[in-house]
């Protein structure tokens, strides 16, 4: 959840909510698989999976060549030390020996071997490595890359912490992206790791770690990292930024391509002064609709069953459309009122702040975050301020002068998630 977060009309009427309230909804989805809407080409979705776990527009060129983060990868970076900053394992991947080593000890965590084993198994979710064994017998790391999915995706945790069932679209708020990037041995790099490592877990800073013409640039010179957003509930939503740069997802895929991942093709953006091309060839545009029809096709979760009180979010959403004022920018069935109009600073409940991230955009303002799934992604707002959906809904009490009782934000809270 980003900077603005509003309230929306249900999705559930007030009758079904209040007759199920002594029930649970389906236990959570949005996993590995797209959503069934009409006019989605299966084709497509299937082809912009792909896409969105697995390639890297060329950005081998940029995380080997110029990072070398292959090398500390190669040298240091155990199965153990990769989980703790983030980094996720696919199990079905793992062929039934590796799963059984793992449980009984046999397959070791603690050796880069087992990293590198990993990678020729294709497991480690968002990474693509090409391992070479020399004429002793020893494995190196000699590419690597990353995808969509490093950021974007994050495990059920079914087989144990931090290896299961993958689930597309979900923020990995586990990753630190900033600790990963302090590990490259390129001294040009040296004056930003103290940036990096200050961002933290599930944080990025997208305006301040640019690629710049194939080689690390620091964007606008200024630091304060957002949340990494959920890619998923997103289809009807045409400003998906959480500043609303642009007007479909495949605005934003470009820009992380070529300007964070250093892929091979072009980005341009004349409100922000940006013409960055990456290598002579193109290996973004052409896999941008496969990949946008992909994310579309992926629906928000449902909560868990029992994650919700059913009485209590029946009161919170006749407060939601009423004494909380939350519809007037939650809107219709996207929960966002974002296709009509975008909101000043003012309106955000993480502002006035440094670095304003909308400063920092393209639009200077900011987009009514979507509130499908919104139970799944703590921290909320743009910057993570608020820890919690209580929180949350305290903060706009407070700043908007609701009114709100203890027991009746609770009843909001409730409603929230249920969405």
């Amino acid at each position: 959840m980003h900077a603005r977060l509003r309230f929306n009309r249900p999705r559930l009427s007030l009758l079904a909510l209040a007759s199920t309230a002594a029930l649970s909804l389906a236990s959570c989805g949005g996993g590995g698989g797209g959503g069934d809407f009409v006019g989605q080409d299966p084709n497509l979705v299937a082809q912009g999976q792909q896409i969105f776990r697995s390639e890297t527009f060329g950005d081998e060129s940029f995380f080997t060549d110029v990072l070398r983060l292959n090398e500390p990868v190669e040298q240091a970076v155990t199965p153990r030390v990769a989980l703790s900053v983030g980094l996720k394992v696919d199990a079905d991947a793992l062929p039934a020996s590796v799963k059984t080593g793992i449980q009984n000890g046999t397959v070791n965590l603690d050796s880069t071997d087992t990293t590198l084993a990993l990678l020729k198994l294709n497991a480690v979710i968002g990474l693509k490595g090409v391992v070479q064994t020399d004429a002793n017998g020893k494995d190196h790391l000699v590419r690597l890359g990353v995808t969509c999915a490093i950021c974007h995706s994050t495990v059920d945790n079914s087989f144990t912490t931090g290896i299961g069932k993958r689930l597309d679209a979900w923020p990995n708020r586990d990753l630190n992206v900033g600790a990963i990037l302090a590990l490259t041995p390129n001294p040009a790099l040296a004056a930003a790791k103290p940036v990096f490592l200050s961002w933290g877990k599930g944080m990025y800073d997208a305006r301040f770690n640019r690629v710049e013409g194939g080689q690390p640039g620091h964007g606008d010179g200024l630091n304060k990292p957002t949340v990494i957003p959920p890619a998923y509930g997103l289809q009807g939503v045409n400003k998906i930024t959480f500043t609303g740069d642009g007007n479909d997802i495949a605005y934003w895929n470009r820009y992380v391509a070529v300007t964070q991942f250093g892929g091979h093709g072009n980005f341009t953006e004349p409100r922000l002064n940006i013409n960055d091309t990456n290598g002579t060839d193109d290996l973004v545009s052409s896999k941008l609709a496969a990949l946008q029809a992909y994310q579309l096709s992926i629906p928000a979760p449902t909560p868990p069953a029992g994650s919700f009180d059913g009485l209590a979010a029946v009161r919170g959403e006749a407060l939601f459309n009423g004494k909380a004022r939350c519809a007037t920018c939650h809107t219709g069935s996207t929960f966002t009122d974002a296709n009509v109009t975008l909101h000043p600073k003012s309106d955000s409940m993480a502002e006035p702040e440094v670095n304003s991230a909308a400063d920092r955009s393209a639009t200077k303002q900011y987009r009514t975050t979507p509130l499908k799934g919104v139970w799944q992604h703590a921290p909320y707002f743009h910057d993570g301020s608020a820890p919690t959906l209580d929180a949350v809904v305290a903060k706009y009490n407070t700043r908007m002068a609701l009114g709100l009782s203890s027991s009746e934000m609770a009843d909001v809270v409730q409603y929230l998630k249920s969405l």
